[in-house]
């Protein structure tokens, strides 16, 4: 009988063609890699996920949702600075983890600018809020600064996936943190 075998995990399914995607680009994944990768047949993939579009939304949609976790808990942190430097650490450090792909599906994939977009809010509302508490100065461009921070998170991407290693990236963290506006002298963020 044609179809899902009985023994199908949707969830271990999705899991592989998010890591299809996340190493191979929407463009550069055939369908043949992602049966190949997810372990099922085409009709098996059609049945479960639709179409190929339709397969990399959810997948891209599950992987930007973790990515999403881990970013609100570092703009849950008590400054701009210490915020900023987590989210550049954990990019560091996931971008070049060994157990997954290098760099990140959302960062360098073209489909997803709506959710680097979103990550860039994120970071701009993490931002203004620092103006609100006047850690940061009214005068700090708070989009251009989170378009920035993007730009960083991007260039951090593109050098995992050239083969850097988690000193690399730290270092171009490290002059990003560097470029970020010095806290105001009377901010007492105790």
């Amino acid at each position: 009988m044609a179809g899902r075998p009985r023994s199908f995990d949707r969830e271990a399914a999705l899991a592989s063609a998010v890591e299809q995607f996340w190493r191979a680009g929407y463009e550069g994944t055939s369908i043949a890699m992602l049966t190949s990768a997810m372990g099922v047949t085409p009709p098996s993939l059609y049945a479960a996920f639709g179409d190929k579009q339709r397969l990399f939304e959810e997948a891209s949609a599950t992987y930007f949702a973790r990515t999403c976790e881990a970013v609100d808990v570092a703009m849950a942190l008590p400054t701009v600075r210490e915020a900023v430097a987590r989210v550049l650490d954990d990019t560091a450090r996931a971008h070049t983890d060994p157990a997954t792909p290098a760099g990140c599906l959302v960062l360098t994939e073209p489909r997803l600018e709506a959710q680097r977009d979103a990550l860039r809010e994120r970071l701009k509302d993490r931002l203004d809020r620092g103006v609100r508490d006047g850690e940061l100065a009214a005068a700090v461009d708070t989009d251009r600064l989170a378009s920035f921070l993007v730009a960083v998170l991007r260039g951090m991407s593109g050098c995992a996936r050239d083969g850097g290693d988690v000193d690399d990236l730290r270092g171009i963290a490290e002059t990003a943190m560097a470029a970020l506006p010095a806290p105001l002298p009377s901010a007492d963020f105790s």
